[in-house]
Order: structure tokens, then C-alpha cells, then sequence
């Protein structure tokens, strides 16, 4: 595919990297010449130094043989703009943009928003609300992805050094085990591996485990995990991420509290949120956070845009007691070296807001795409075609590549943690678990038809 990136911010350079890495032929365009100078020197891409929402830069750039026009500066404006643009200069092409501006999303929740050139619209601040409200529904885990509509979950968890699962290996576990979870791939000292039967899981790993939804507690109790219901939330940080979740958590019927600073914001939360204590102060002052007995919340969240408070306030309430703590960071990253300093969850709207164009760079029949945080690995939901190598045939007699494996299948209502023996039938939905370095060979697989990217 031929894709054609505005913007050489974060998100536009992983985004750029990630499809480079996968032979897709990407076009960058920044008016900043040391980004340029950056990527060039980074990844094997074209570049362009020049205004992204200027017609004579998206010609020069090619917009008329792409096939995907992505524009992610930091200017909704910019954005927009370089979308309608290419969209007079090439009315084939798919467009999608990051939009900020809560009143532009506003607009485009009522207006179809390709009237104005925009095929998909991208919000970091919502994917980053959606990940935190999906560690509140399982607060158990590290990490919450959803496929089939929310029957298959995908988890990421670790297990306390007491569990007697730590002590078998996952051919037995999958025996005894294999209708309700399968352990899918384990992250171990910064690495993604797919496990064979002989391996154990470690104290210190994070599996990612593929459960049936209405089987969630049941894993959660063989794993040695409490996963109690969240009553109790705090957000540090009243900006878009911090009203979203409050907002959201505030339907669940969940206590939540936001401590802001800012009064001029904290009136504004007041005028838009019922039912949702507003506190005027500094996130940082301990002082406060004891007054406000944040030991007992059950999630606390630090989402100001400071990420460097964000790592101490999170860490403070670690401290204090609070059951699960989450931290926003700018920087992808540092994603990775937040997490092992014991924050639950560390996000990034630049790392979400580049899940979501993964997601969206998916053809065919691939419905849906999670991206692991350290871009090494990732699961897809995938329709079988009729054509595939994959239909018709036990599963043990598919050449599945190592590296890759079939985490369930979903017939209709039913959803099958599958085994050797289960057969793939055209129209099933398959979730796929697979390391980034095999996804050509998987891609074989699915069909010769299926444009992967």
C-alpha cells in the first residue's frame, strides 16, 4: 500500500516506522526540516519538506498514487484542511485525521464526517479514556483488548508469586484449562514469546491470556487474582481524558472524584458533570491526597499533561494504597520503563492515537487489529475466507508459522478456545495472535485474495 503520512510528529513517525518495517511504500511530509532530517536518517521512507495542507505539497508528495492519506500534525486545523485537499486532488484516496478540538468532535458525532473530506476520525484523548474504562471493567488486569463485539477478551496479567499456577506447564494447564483460556503469548524481560507446552509462566511475566468474556472471573480466581468491582475513582487531571473517564465511570453508577487545578477548568467540570465531585488543588500535594484518603480508591489516575507529575502522582497513590494506579506519558517511548516502575497502567495518546490507524490500515476482512505496546507482536480478528489455506482442515494440519496461533474462533454466538482438532469453517471469526515478524507468512494463510495492509 502506498500511504502518504502529514505530519512528523510521534504519532506520524512510529507511524511511518511500523509501515516501513512492513515494506508498505510511505510518503512523510513535514514543514520542519530537522524532523525530516530525523526519519531520514531512522527508516527508509520518502520525505517531503513542506506544508501538509498546502495542494502544491500533497502533488508533490504523490496524494494521487496513494491509496491512504493520513494526516496527524498537531493542528486539527492543518488536518482537516490537508484532507479535503486530497480529496479534490484524489477522490479515490481514504483520508483520515486526528482531531483534538472536543468541539470539532461534537460536530462530527451529528455530521457524517466524509461531507468535509475526513473518512475516519482519530481522537488520542478518547482511545486513551477507552483504555483506562477498560482496566475498570476488568481491574484485575494489566491490559484489556476487545474482539467479537466484547465475547473474547484479550488480558494481560500477572500472576502474584504465590499462585499455583506459576508451577505448571501450559500443556497441562491447557488440558484442564483449554475451554476457558489460553495463555497466548508471555512478555518476559522486555521480550514477546510464544510459549510452547513445556514452558511456565514466571513471577515477573505478563501473560496475555485470551478468555471467553462470561469466563473472566472464573480465570481470574485460577490465576490467584482478585477482581473486585471498582466503587471508588480518582482522576488527577481535568482535561478531555479526565471528564471522559469521569463522565463514563459516572454512568456505571462508579464514586469518581477529579482533583484539578486549574479553576477555570474545575468550574467547567462542574457545569458538565452530575453526580461527580470536583476538587480545586494540586495533584502533587501529598497532603491533599491523604485528605482525601486516595488509599482507598480502587483505580487512581494521574492524566495531566505533565507526564513527569503524572509518573509521581501515580506512584504516590501506589504507595498510599490505592488498588490500581494509571499514568498518562507523551512520550511512546516511555511507555515501557513507566510500566516497570509498578504503575498498572501506563498510557500514551500518541501510542493509542497510532493503535487506531493500525486498526484502520486493516483491509479485507480483518476487523480488528490490538497492537502490543512494544509493537513486536499483535492480535488480529480476521473473517476466514473460502479461499483461505486455513478453512476446511483441523487445525493441527494448518502450517501455521512459529510465531503465530489461532487464540479462538467465533461461530455465530459461540466462542471456541480452540485445539488441534478444531476446523475453520468460511465465515468464522478468528482472533490471531502473532509476532509482527511472521505476518507476511500469515498473511499467506488467510487468503491469497486478502490485501493485509
Amino acid at each position: 500500500m502506498r500511504v502518504l503520512i502529514i505530519g512528523a510528529g510521534e504519532v506520524g513517525y512510529h507511524t511511518a516506522l511500523r509501515l516501513s518495517r512492513e515494506n508498505h511504500r510511505v510518503v512523510l511530509v513535514d514543514q520542519d526540516p530537522e524532523k525530516i532530517k530525523a526519519v531520514n536518517e531512522q527508516m527508509d521512507v520518502q520525505t517531503l519538506v513542506g506544508k501538509g495542507s498546502s495542494p502544491a505539497a500533497l502533488l508533490a508528495a504523490g496524494v494521487r498514487e496513494a491509496e491512504l492519506v493520513v494526516a496527524v500534525t498537531d493542528s486539527d486545523e492543518v488536518n482537516m484542511t490537508a484532507c479535503r485537499f486530497a480529496q479534490a486532488l484524489a477522490p479515490a484516496v481514504t483520508k483520515v485525521a486526528r482531531i483534538r478540538s472536543m468541539d470539532y468532535l461534537h460536530f462530527f458525532e451529528e455530521h457524517d464526517p466524509r461531507q468535509f473530506g475526513v473518512d475516519l476520525v482519530i481522537n488520542p484523548e478518547r482511545e486513551v479514556a477507552n483504555q483506562i474504562m477498560q482496566l475498570i471493567y476488568v481491574p484485575a488486569a494489566n491490559s484489556v483488548a476487545d474482539f467479537a463485539g466484547g465475547k473474547v477478551k484479550l488480558l494481560g496479567l500477572r500472576a502474584p508469586v504465590t499462585s499455583p499456577i506459576l508451577k505448571r506447564p501450559l500443556h497441562e494447564l491447557r488440558m484442564s484449562e483449554g475451554s476457558r483460556f489460553l495463555v497466548a503469548a508471555i512478555e518476559r524481560d522486555g521480550e514477546v514469546i510464544i510459549p510452547r507446552g513445556d514452558d511456565h509462566l514466571r513471577a515477573d511475566d505478563r501473560a496475555y491470556v485470551v478468555v471467553r468474556e462470561d469466563m473472566i472471573n472464573e480465570v481470574m480466581e485460577f490465576f490467584s487474582l482478585r477482581n473486585e468491582p471498582v466503587r471508588k475513582l480518582v482522576v488527577v487531571g481535568g482535561g478531555a481524558i479526565g471528564r471522559l473517564v469521569a463522565e463514563r465511570a459516572q454512568r456505571r453508577d462508579i464514586k469518581a472524584r477529579v482533583i484539578e487545578k486549574d479553576e477555570d477548568r474545575c468550574q467547567m467540570l462542574v457545569d458538565q458533570l452530575d453526580d461527580v465531585i470536583v476538587l480545586h488543588g494540586d495533584g502533587t500535594d501529598m497532603s491533599l491526597l491523604r485528605e482525601e484518603n486516595i488509599g482507598a480508591a480502587d483505580v487512581f489516575a494521574a492524566v495531566t499533561d505533565d507526564e513527569e507529575d503524572n509518573v509521581l502522582i501515580a506512584l504516590m497513590g501506589k504507595k498510599m494504597g490505592a488498588r490500581r494506579t494509571v499514568a498518562r506519558v507523551a512520550h511512546m517511548g516511555y511507555v515501557p520503563l513507566v510500566s516497570s516502575l509498578g504503575i498498572d497502567l501506563v498510557v500514551s495518546p500518541r501510542f493509542a492515537a497510532v493503535g487506531a490507524i493500525l486498526r484502520y490500515l486493516r483491509r479485507g476482512k480483518v476487523l480488528a487489529v490490538s497492537a502490543l505496546r512494544d509493537e513486536g507482536a499483535e492480535v488480529i480478528e480476521v473473517e476466514a475466507q473460502a479461499t483461505s489455506a486455513m478453512v476446511g482442515k483441523p487445525l493441527a494440519q494448518v502450517k501455521m508459522p512459529s510465531g503465530a496461533l489461532v487464540a479462538a474462533v467465533v461461530r455465530g454466538e459461540e466462542v471456541e478456545i480452540p485445539n488441534g482438532q478444531t476446523v475453520i469453517n468460511p465465515g468464522d471469526r478468528m482472533v490471531i495472535f502473532m509476532l509482527t515478524k511472521v505476518l507476511s507468512k500469515v498473511e499467506k494463510l488467510l487468503t491469497v485474495s486478502l490485501e493485509y495492509f
